[in-house]
C-alpha cells in the first residue's frame, strides 16, 4: 500500500553516494556505467527519481509554501513560528528558506538524466523474450523519466522562475539561470516526450503497485498546467501577451493543449468522486475507530457529522485501493508513509501536523502547530449552500459536538480565526492494537500498523493530491471559455449551472481546490496577486494572537513578481553565476 515510500528508504544511501562522488567508486561498487544495466537497476533508479519529491525543509514542500503564500490562509502558529508568518507576509530574512526544493530538484533531474542516457545507449533485449517486450520497457522508462524531469522542473520553476537547465549528466551544473521562456519550453518539451512514450492504458486499469507513478494522462494534464501557467505569467506578470510556448520545432498552442485535455476527459477512465467529502480521510475516521476501538459506540462515533452523512472514504491507493471504496479521481499524488526519527519527517506528511489545530487534542481532530489559519473574508465569501465549505473548513467557533469540536479552546495560537482546514489535518481516535495499551492515537497509526515511531508527529501517512480529475474539467473550461467543465464540477456538489465567465471560473477553482496548493499559482498566473479587488491580502481582519485581540492583513510586494528567493547559499556557491530574484 505504501510500497513506493519504503523502496525509496532503502535506496537513499546509493543515490546520495552516487551524486556526491561521481568520479569515485561508490559504497555499493556501482558507478553510473555499471549500475544502469538491467531492468531491475532501472526500476530502482526510477524510485530514486521519485525520492526527489521529498524535501527536508518544510517550506520547500509546495503544499506548505503555496498555502501560506496564498490569500486564503494566514501564517498562524505560535509566537515562535516566525518563519511561517514571514512566508505568509512575503518576507524572507532567512537566507535558505527554500533550499531543499532547489537541491532536490537537481538531484532528481540528474537521476532522470542518467536513466534517459542509459536506456538510449544500452541493450536490454537479453532480459526480454520479444522485441515488443523490450520496446515496451524502453518506452515506459523513457516516458516516466521525461515526465519526472519535467515535473521536478515545473514544480520548482513556479516558485523560482527561470532555472539553470541541466539536460545531461555531463552538462555543467553551474550554468546561468535560463530565461522564464527557455525554462518552460524545456518543461513542455519533456512532457511532450513523455506523452510520446507512455502507454495508452486507462488510469483506472493500472495495477495497484503503479499507483503514484506518472502515466500518459497525468503527462497530458501537466502539459496543460504548464501552458496555462506560462502564458498567464508572461501575459499578466511580465506584460507580454503570450498565446503559445516556443519549442525546438514549432510551438505548443492552445488548440494542441485542448485536444490533449479532451483526450484525458473522454478516455482516461478517471472520473469525479460522486461525493466530494469522500475524497478526504476524515470520511474514514469512524470506520477506522470501529475496527480498532474496543469501546466503539455506534451511537456516538468520533465524527457524528460524517456518520449522519453516511460518508465512505474512497481511499488513497487509486481505483483498486485496498482501503476505502476506490479512488478514481486522484490522478497523481505525493505518496506518504509512516516514519520514524531515524529517517526524519520528510517521508511523512507534515501538513496535518503543522496545519492542525493548535493547543487542542480532541477526537477526531488532534493537536497540531496551528499554521495556516483561514482568512475570515475568504470563508465569509463562500456560500453556505456549497457543501465544499463545510467539507473543507472546520468552524471551531461553533464548538459543535457533531464536528468533534465541542471542547475547543481558543487563544492557543497566533492569528487565530476559529477556522482551520479540514482536508489536511490531524485525525485521531481511541483504539487498541495487539498488546498495546488502549489509548488515543492518530488514525494512520492504527490503519498502517505504525511501529517505532512518534504516534503524534510521524503518523500522518495521508497522501498529498497533486492532481484531481476535477482540474481537467476546469482547465478545459478556462481554455475553451465554455461552462461545461465548470458545471460538471458544480453539479457534483449540487450547485446550479452558471454561464461561463473568467470570474466564474476563478471562483470555482478557489472553492474546489481550497488548501490544496493551487490557489497561489492561480493568483500569480492571472495577475490577481497584485489586484486588491481580486484577492484578500489587503483585507484587514480580526485575529486572536495567543489571547490578545489584534488586526491582521498582508502586504503583497509586486516587485517580487510572484517568485520566492533563490537560496542564498546556492547563489554564493555559483560565484556570481546565479542572480537573485527581483524584490529579495
Amino acid at each position: 500500500m505504501k510500497k513506493i515510500v519504503y523502496i525509496i528508504y532503502a535506496l537513499l544511501p546509493f543515490f546520495i553516494s552516487c551524486e556526491d562522488q561521481l568520479d569515485t567508486k561508490n559504497l555499493y561498487q556501482k558507478d553510473l556505467d555499471s549500475f544502469y544495466s538491467s531492468p531491475k537497476d532501472i526500476d530502482e533508479a526510477m524510485n530514486g527519481v521519485y525520492s526527489a519529491l521529498y524535501v527536508d525543509g518544510v517550506f520547500s514542500e509546495e503544499h506548505c509554501a503555496a498555502n501560506l503564500l496564498d490569500d486564503c490562509m494566514l501564517g498562524g502558529g505560535g509566537p515562535d513560528d516566525v518563519n511561517a508568518k514571514n512566508v505568509d507576509d512575503f518576507k524572507d530574512p532567512v537566507e535558505d528558506t527554500y533550499k531543499s526544493l532547489w537541491v532536490e530538484t537537481y538531484n532528481g533531474v540528474y537521476r532522470a538524466n542518467a536513466i534517459i542516457e542509459a536506456v538510449q545507449s544500452k541493450d536490454f533485449s537479453s532480459y526480454f523474450k520479444t522485441k515488443e517486450e523490450t520496446d515496451e520497457f524502453l518506452n515506459n522508462t523513457l516516458g516516466e523519466a521525461y515526465f519526472m524531469r519535467g515535473f521536478l522542473m515545473y514544480r520548482a520553476a513556479r516558485f523560482f522562475g527561470g532555472m539553470p537547465l541541466i539536460p545531461t549528466t555531463k552538462a555543467d551544473r553551474k550554468v546561468p539561470r535560463a530565461s522564464f521562456q527557455e525554462t518552460f519550453s524545456f518543461i513542455a518539451e519533456d512532457f511532450l516526450k513523455a506523452i510520446e512514450h507512455l502507454p495508452r492504458i486507462k488510469g483506472t486499469d493500472l495495477p495497484l503497485e503503479d499507483y503514484g507513478h506518472a502515466n500518459l494522462w497525468v503527462a497530458k494534464a501537466y502539459l496543460a498546467r504548464t501552458y496555462l501557467f506560462y502564458t498567464g505569467y508572461m501575459t499578466n506578470i511580465e506584460g507580454t501577451a503570450t498565446n503559445d510556448i516556443p519549442l525546438a520545432e514549432g510551438s505548443l498552442t492552445k488548440d494542441k493543449v485542448v485536444k490533449e485535455l479532451e483526450d484525458v476527459r473522454d478516455n482516461s477512465g478517471y472520473e469525479l468522486t460522486p461525493d466530494f467529502r469522500n475524497l478526504w480521510p476524515y470520511a474514514y475516521v469512524n470506520e477506522n475507530a470501529k475496527n480498532f476501538d474496543p469501546k466503539f459506540d455506534s451511537q456516538n462515533p468520533p465524527l457524528p457529522w460524517a456518520d449522519k452523512l453516511g460518508l465512505k472514504w474512497v481511499g488513497q491507493d487509486g481505483p483498486k485501493s485496498t482501503i476505502g471504496t476506490g479512488n478514481k479521481e486522484v490522478m497523481f499524488a505525493l505518496r506518504y508513509g509512516l516514519a520514524n526519527w531515524s529517517i526524519g519527517q520528510k517521508y511523512n506528511n507534515r501538513i496535518p501536523l503543522f496545519f492542525g489545530i493548535r493547543g487542542n487534542s480532541m477526537v477526531p481532530f488532534g493537536e497540531g502547530w496551528g499554521w495556516g489559519t483561514i482568512h475570515t473574508a475568504f470563508y465569509n465569501s463562500w456560500a453556505d449552500g456549497d457543501l465544499r465549505k463545510e467539507a473543507s473548513v472546520i468552524n471551531l467557533s461553533k464548538k459543535s459536538s457533531d464536528d468533534g469540536a465541542a471542547n475547543w479552546q481558543s487563544s492557543k495560537g497566533d492569528q487565530e480565526t476559529g477556522l482551520v482546514n479540514r482536508k489536511y489535518t490531524t485525525l485521531q481516535h481511541n483504539g487498541k492494537r495487539g498488546k498495546d495499551e488502549e489509548s488515543i492515537k492518530g488514525m494512520f497509526y492504527y490503519l498502517y500498523n505504525m511501529v517505532n515511531g512518534d504516534p503524534m508527529q510521524l503518523w500522518a501517512a495521508q497522501d498529498f493530491y497533486y492532481l484531481r480529475f476535477s482540474d481537467i474539467y476546469l482547465m478545459h473550461s478556462e481554455l475553451t471559455e465554455t461552462a461545461d467543465g465548470i458545471n460538471k464540477v458544480r453539479a457534483r456538489v449540487s450547485l446550479p449551472p452558471v454561464a461561463y465567465s473568467l470570474d466564474a471560473l476563478k471562483n470555482e477553482r478557489k472553492y474546489e481546490f481550497a488548501f490544496e496548493g493551487l490557489r497561489w499559482f492561480d493568483l500569480v498566473r492571472w495577475g490577481d496577486v497584485a489586484k486588491a479587488d481580486k484577492n484578500y491580502y489587503g483585507t484587514e481582519i480580526d485575529v486572536n494572537n495567543s489571547g490578545s485581540t489584534g488586526k491582521y492583513k498582508v502586504t503583497y510586494r509586486t516587485e517580487t513578481k510572484g517568485l520566492v528567493t533563490i537560496p542564498e547559499s546556492e547563489v554564493r556557491l555559483s560565484n556570481g553565476v546565479y542572480t537573485q530574484n527581483p524584490g529579495w
